[in-house]
């Protein structure tokens, strides 16, 4: 999942913002009770996603994946006065977890959780998002993108996480279906002419795609 020098990495956290000590909170408990730790943001994807946020001030942010819910809270970061960020997840068993930390954040009147199955959900949903943020399962990224594309606002952005998949997306052939999946995707993004994508290889490799 790294693909820069770590040496090089310390230096762009030490030059960068400083990670919110919730944040930091919420990264030593999800390593120490969460399965699959790595599936977190992180400081440096958290103060991008921050960054993005704040720069629109987006009034609606649609999020599919939750996990622990650090994204969440970087994305709510930027949220204009009455904006909403809508998090999908199906993982029951972690909602205590991610409530006991949007309480803290100060932005719990601003989030509203949905559990289930989010192709299903997103069918459900009438608004029209500022923001999408996809970081979920990885063999249904592109029926994510079918089910979102006409839900973003002219001008608007999908960020899509985990695209260089630790490297496997550069294997001429796999048996992996998810990097086959997420070959296919970043090539629909690029070749998507409503969009204009770039690919940052940043953690695990992050897409932004703004609606033109």
């Amino acid at each position: 999942m790294d693909f820069v020098d770590k040496k090089i990495m310390d230096y762009v956290i030490n030059n960068s913002e400083d990670e919110p000590e919730l944040l930091k909170e919420l990264t030593k408990e999800t390593y120490q009770k969460i399965l699959q730790p790595r599936m977190l943001s992180g400081h440096p994807q958290g103060r991008v996603l921050s960054l993005l946020s704040k720069m629109i001030k987006p009034k609606r942010v649609l999020e599919i994946g939750t996990y622990t819910g650090y994204g969440t809270i970087c994305l709510a970061e930027g949220l204009a006065d009455d904006g909403k960020i809508i998090t999908i997840d199906k993982n029951e068993e972690i909602i205590d977890f991610q409530n006991k930390y949007f309480e803290k954040s100060g932005y719990r009147e601003k989030i509203i959780q949905l559990n289930g199955e989010a192709l299903d959900i997103i069918e459900t949903l009438d608004d029209k998002f500022d923001i999408v943020f996809l970081d979920a399962d990885k063999e249904n990224y592109i029926e994510y993108y079918k089910s979102v594309s006409n839900k973003i606002v002219k001008g608007g952005i999908l960020i899509s996480d985990n695209v260089l998949w630790s490297g496997k997306v550069l294997e001429a052939k796999s048996n992996d279906l998810e990097t086959e999946v997420l070959n296919k995707f970043n090539q629909l993004l690029k070749n998507d002419k409503k969009f204009e994508t770039v690919i940052i290889p940043i953690r695990d490799g992050v897409s932004i795609s703004r609606l033109i």
